[in-house]
């Protein structure tokens, strides 16, 4: 077992590893910018180093700092958490030629899984189901058009090393094709410095469900069920309910077993997620996430496990000790990520935390670096806070996230408490009626 890890990362995420560790019996070494001095993770870790002005770029993507912390402070591994330097297969690559273990995937899957297109490749081969669309990059308007003739429009063109949404453009017919080819390859460099392109056929309204993998060095893999992920806005994820609403236990067991076959062919090691659109029945891989998801605690929730330990057991070399066998869904659970921002403008809103009472109860999980007094910075995710309520059944846990947001209080500043308020009680929600596309119809926005 490890001694030290060295926390890559700040906010909530850096916070619930840092607990992970010391009941683990783990000492911990937090890293800040100058602008996260007062961070939480900073004043609970048992070391802290600062590793640079607020500028994410000079700060928490520096790898050469974050190094040379876990260095001087004799840091066994790097935990990266997720965001910032997680999927940077050069940073793993760093962490384990500095004799250091890097908490996650090796360099060579990150990469693999990077790359959309080597994705999309690696899935077929591995025996997942894909999206209809290009086998690799796309290099002109000309055969976009040929290819979106072929597998039929509307289609999506999307950025290589994309994510986000950034470099993400939909085509409903041919003349539309240039203007959202030069605009997704602007988007694509300006965000990634890759303007590489593939195409996807569009699917008019599928549900976004994605499998959590766990898996050793030893060809143990388990997955611990789906989590529906649909509500989203301009393709970032809004909240996230485990299990899904929209699959019965046959689909539920089939993709599952899919995907557990695809990581063992793949050696996978540690924690990944597998995600997939649903539509009419069917699962198509859309790329694979190389390390914890935002949205763990849902399935935390409802599988009893603690996914943080178990990667940090993984990464010592310690065998899963459990088979699929072991995993039991219990329950239902829903994560809401809850922004400083405008819950109608969603204008980001940083600033000082006049007054902080996050709700509690039996069910009631408040992931948050927040505290009162704290000042947010404004250099950063808007997101503060991860309200995750379980129940044993959706019903249950409806009627107690209910409660839990209107006791929730975060003064000083907008949040998007009221945005879920309203979510939660629209009809279609309540009966799991929704799709990808939903949340962006609600809120007025274009699709």
């Amino acid at each position: 077992m490890f001694d030290k890890v060295l926390i890559a990362n700040r906010g909530e995420i850096a916070l619930r590893i840092h607990r992970a560790c010391h009941e683990m019996g783990i000492q911990t070494v937090a890293v800040h910018s100058t602008a996260d001095a007062n961070a939480m993770h900073v004043r609970l870790a048992d070391e802290s180093v600062c590793i640079g002005p607020p500028q994410a770029s000079q700060s928490y993507l520096n790898m050469a700092a974050i190094i040379s912390a876990a260095t001087i402070t004799g840091a066994n591994a790097v935990h990266p958490g997720y965001g910032f330097l997680s999927e940077n297969a050069k940073f793993a690559e760093m962490v384990e030629d500095h004799g250091l273990t890097f908490i996650g995937p090796t360099p060579e899957h990150i990469r693999m899984m990077g790359d959309k297109i080597v994705a999309k490749q690696t899935a077929e081969q591995l025996g997942l189901p894909l999206v209809p669309g290009s086998s690799g990059a796309v290099s002109s308007v000309a055969e976009v058009k040929a290819l979106a003739a072929k597998i039929g429009f509307p289609v999506l063109i999307k950025a290589v090393a994309g994510g986000g949404g950034r470099g993400m453009k939909g085509i409903a017919s041919a003349d539309q094709a240039e203007e959202a080819f030069n605009l997704a390859q602007a988007e694509a460099k300006a965000a990634f410095g890759n303007d590489s392109l593939y195409l996807e056929k569009y699917l008019g309204h599928p549900r976004h469900i994605e499998i959590q993998v766990l898996a050793d060095n030893h060809g143990n893999v388990v997955h611990l069920g789906e989590r529906d992920c649909s509500l989203q806005r301009r393709h970032q994820k809004v909240l996230e309910e485990a299990p899904s609403p929209a699959l019965n236990e046959s689909q539920r067991r089939r993709i599952g077993g899919q995907v557990t076959a695809a990581m063992r062919k793949l050696g996978y090691r540690g924690v990944g997620t597998v995600e997939f659109l649903f539509q009419d029945g069917e699962f198509y891989f859309i790329e694979m996430n190389t390390r914890l998801q935002v949205e763990h605690p849902v399935t935390e929730a409802i599988t009893r496990l603690d996914l943080v330990r178990e990667q940090i057991r993984v990464a010592t070399g310690a065998p899963l000790g459990l088979v699929q066998d072991d995993i039991v869904l219990r329950g239902h659970a829903i994560e809401c990520r809850i922004n400083a921002e405008n819950a109608e403008t969603f204008v980001p809103c940083p600033g000082r935390i006049t007054d902080y009472h996050p709700p509690g109860g039996l069910g009631v999980r408040v992931d948050s670096a927040l505290y009162s007094g704290y000042t947010m910075p404004p250099y950063y995710d808007s997101m503060v806070a991860k309200l995750v309520v379980s129940g044993t059944s959706r019903n249950e846990c409806l009627m107690r996230l209910r409660r839990s947001l209107e006791e929730y209080v975060i003064g000083g500043i907008d949040t998007t408490i009221p945005l879920h308020q309203k979510l939660i009680a629209h009809p279609d929600f309540i009966d799991g009626n929704y799709d990808i596309n939903w949340l962006e119809r609600f809120v007025g926005l274009k699709t």
